[in-house]
């Protein structure tokens, strides 16, 4: 599947052997590469025209007013306090040297302008594990790769970088490895009101808004993305109440639960999910589907992560009979592809781009007509 289910018992094994425990080998579910790349126009504005000397002398004044504003009101951020399921954290002065654990937590970082020392590898193999739609923000920087999903975080990595704050937010740490990241630095742990790697890309984008003092950035940011939601809606009423999943072939059939990021953003298009999912995810994200439960995969637009028709469980006959499949409601989407990829992210940054690229797709899906092709997800790259 898409994300490493195991990378945090490997940080376990990394961080424990480092402080002289002995290392347990944790397993670890299927990595995916990426290698399709986009890249985002800029524009480049034009300086007005000065028409006055006064406009002239002005003008330094002003450009530094702004930056010498911005900075006095990060600063009367501090302290800060955040809650976490660990307990909290405090911190005491704006940070300048991050290294982010939690898999999608630099996205929105860089989404406020901030680049992390250092940063978590889960898939996709990207430089500095900065995929396409956050290389704008990222620029020339080169962050820290201080683990991958293969072989873990590096305790040693993370302290060489002299952090003075480590985020943990789109993560499953335990409590164990919490208390050994904070003997480096102030860590701010996942939520305890959500399930590990439950943490929405809201409340993980506000969560990181506070912790560098630019919580009004954040709640920006935050809107601009549900208003994009909003205006997808708008243009596309039937979405509305029709029944939607994503999945990928880990196991045999892995789906995603209403605690999932993946769940959460069917709904927000005004997707319903299926009844029976929560009794299949439980308290996790997400959960193994017998083929004696495949009817729950028979909505009207099914989301396939990493599945090829004719192979694995969509090979089975008992599936192949479902109208989902018969009747071509299927999206298959790869992550070695960046709408793939963007699949699993859901964050700040990546959801612009693949409501873009997404839409469609979904919207050929649940469109009632046999003779309709789903756009494939080259077609949108």
């Amino acid at each position: 599947m898409t994300r490493n289910l195991f990378i945090m018992p490997a940080l376990a094994a990394v961080l424990l052997s480092a402080c002289g425990a002995p290392a347990a080998t944790a397993p670890t579910a299927p990595a995916s590469t990426a290698a399709a790349a986009t890249t985002a126009a800029t524009a480049a504005a034009a300086p007005a025209a000065a028409t006055a000397a006064a406009d002239v002398t002005a003008a330094p004044a002003e450009a530094t007013a702004a930056p010498a504003t911005a900075a006095a009101d990060t600063a009367a951020a501090f302290p800060v306090t955040i809650k976490h399921k660990f307990g909290s954290t405090t911190i005491t002065a704006e940070p300048k040297r991050i290294v982010t654990v939690g898999l999608t937590d630099h996205d929105a970082l860089l989404a406020l302008g901030i680049v992390p020392v250092g940063v978590t590898e889960w898939f996709g193999n990207y430089p500095s594990a900065t995929w396409p739609w956050a290389q704008d923000e990222l620029g020339d920087a080169k962050p820290e790769v201080v683990g991958t999903s293969a072989e873990g975080v590096s305790f040693e990595k993370i302290a060489a970088l002299k952090p003075d704050l480590i985020l943990a937010l789109y993560s499953g740490v335990t409590e164990d490895q919490y208390k050994l990241l904070a003997q480096i630095a102030p860590t701010v742990a996942q939520p305890g009101e959500y399930v590990d790697y439950g943490i929405s890309w809201q409340e993980l984008t506000d969560t990181v808004g506070k912790a560098v003092g630019k919580e009004a950035q954040a709640q920006a940011l935050i809107k601009g993305v549900e208003d994009k939601f909003a205006a997808v809606r708008a243009e596309h009423p039937e979405f509305a109440g029709k029944s939607a999943l994503v999945a990928t072939p880990y196991q045999g059939i892995w789906v995603y639960g209403p605690q999932d990021p993946r769940g959460r953003f069917l709904t927000l298009l005004g997707f319903t999910l299926p009844e029976d999912l929560g009794s299949i995810t439980g308290a996790e994200f997400g959960g193994n589907l017998s083929m004696e439960k495949v009817d729950l995969l028979n909505v009207d637009a099914l989301i396939w992560l990493d599945a090829k028709q004719g192979e694995g469980p969509l090979a089975e006959e008992v599936y192949a009979k479902l109208p989902v499949h018969s009747e071509g409601r299927e999206v298959l989407l790869s992550s070695e592809s960046p709408l793939g990829g963007a699949t699993s992210f859901v964050s700040v940054l990546s959801l612009p781009y693949l409501l873009d690229g997404i839409t469609p797709m979904l919207s050929a899906a649940v469109d009632g007509k046999t003779d309709t092709a789903v756009p494939t997800a080259a077609a949108n790259n």
